[in-house]
């Protein structure tokens, strides 16, 4: 049997209607991988090919089946099969599914839910966007600290079927309160007569269910852990996230933050989230022109700037020549300073009180940067007007790489303190005001240079 299918292969048996080829030759497939191939066949054929599959195996599929592909096989299932699939979803897959869907199509999977899912899927919704509630699973092994080790595990035998992991065994008391965990190695080598709370890991690390994702993943990464519980205020355990449902949060907010930089914003359709190649030519334009509208007023300034100093320019209109060098300069610096503040406070590196010993650093930094550039440019000065413009430009030179800089630092550190997103300091905003500030450093250093 070939070890690589590919969509043509489908589209073949499906053609052929060939059902059984499908169900035994696709499973090879992990099912990320499978889901790939299926996104690049018609709805139609995906329908066909994804109704031959082994249920398991096809609820593994759809979890990794973008929200348009998704949405476009939901059309096709029938109730019965839709019902189906919601069923055997996990619950942090399902939630994650009704999210994503529009509102209508949301209501009909609701309605398809059983009491038990329906309750679960609406409290899970309850939780803020983006938040730890809406990531956890609320499947997860939990035995009491007076059990023994043989009655824990046969207790989790019971349960394995209905849990996320079994890598890590939760211990609560009577009213669900988190006492701490056991590894299921340690409970399977140890004495059978031994009680659970002779076993038990006190300082478990758990978070609060209103937390932010990014929260949780920081805790996994500085904790190095593979399942962190998720617990309320009272410190009832209400979940568990695993490490798969964080990578998948870390590609999705390093995804946003690269959007917010390149001030392209996920706008009123949130379809870039998906990827590229599936979203709309609408998706597209609505996330990249409100930005692109604020950046030209913006730059309305900049033009009024170099107007306001006409005479200046008119005087050495050699000054012209340094205008696009200069104001580049400033705005390069102010995006290179910017992408490393961003980074750092997404990753925890730096907090927002650091803001001082930051802007003490960078400025030091920026000046040293902006001498060197204008080293760099003296001579092209000399050559192009003389000493006069050789210093006006170097000068200029060390003013924009400064003011610059400090804009791509201060800007990402003011937008954290009243609680927006630091990657919304993005390039092209940075550099519309690098711009600015460039063109008044220049023209006002020329014209006192000047004597005008």
């Amino acid at each position: 049997m070939k070890q690589t299918i590919t969509e043509q292969d489908i589209r073949e048996w499906v053609a052929n209607r060939d059902l059984a080829e499908i169900r035994a030759a696709l499973p090879i497939l992990a099912p990320a991988e499978a889901a790939d191939v299926l996104r690049e066949l018609e709805p139609a054929e995906r329908a066909v090919a994804f109704r031959a599959l082994p249920h398991a195996y096809a609820t593994e599929v759809f979890s990794h089946l973008s929200p348009q592909a998704g949405e476009a096989l939901l059309q096709d299932l029938t109730e019965e099969e839709t019902r189906r699939l919601l069923a055997e979803l996990a619950p942090d897959d399902r939630t994650e599914l009704l999210e994503e869907m529009p509102d209508r199509l949301t209501q009909r999977l609701l309605n398809l839910l059983s009491p038990e899912d329906l309750q679960e899927a609406r409290e899970l919704l309850g939780y803020p966007e983006e938040s730890v509630g809406r990531l956890m699973t609320p499947d997860f092994a939990a035995v009491d600290p007076e059990i023994t080790a043989a009655q824990a595990l046969e207790r989790i035998r019971e349960q394995v079927a209905e849990t996320e992991t079994i890598q890590s065994i939760f211990v609560t008391d009577d009213v669900g309160v988190l006492l701490g965990y056991v590894d299921l190695g340690r409970l399977v080598t140890a004495s059978a007569e031994r009680t659970v709370g002779e076993l038990v890991e006190s300082g478990v690390v758990s978070i609060r269910a209103r937390e932010d994702q990014e929260e949780a993943a920081r805790i996994m990464e500085v904790h190095d852990l593979t399942v962190l519980p998720v617990v309320g205020r009272e410190g009832v355990l209400l979940g568990v996230v695993t490490v798969d449902d964080i990578l998948d949060v870390v590609a999705e907010e390093a995804t946003e933050d690269i959007h917010s930089l390149g001030a392209v914003g996920h706008g009123p359709a949130p379809g870039l989230r998906s990827g590229l190649r599936e979203a709309t030519f609408g998706m597209i334009y609505r996330a990249r022109f409100p930005w692109l509208f604020l950046l030209v007023f913006m730059n309305i300034f900049s033009g009024s700037g170099i107007a306001y100093f006409e005479d200046t320019l008119e005087a050495m209109i050699a000054l012209a020549f340094f205008l696009p060098l200069l104001i580049d300069s400033g705005g390069n610096a102010g995006t290179q300073s910017a992408t490393l503040v961003v980074r750092a406070l997404a990753t925890g590196d730096i907090r927002t009180k650091d803001w001082l010993k930051m802007f003490g650093k960078e400025l030091g930094i920026a000046l040293a940067l902006g001498l060197s550039m204008a080293a760099a440019v003296f001579g092209i000065g000399i050559w192009r007007g003389g000493f006069e413009l050789a210093w006006i430009v170097s000068f200029t030179m060390v003013g924009t790489v400064t003011f610059g800089s400090l804009v791509g630092l201060l800007l990402p550190f003011a937008l954290e303190r009243f609680n927006f997103d630091p990657a919304t300091a993005s390039a092209p905003l940075i550099t519309s005001i690098a711009d600015i500030g460039g063109v008044l450093i220049y023209f006002s250093i020329a014209t006192w240079w000047l004597g005008l």
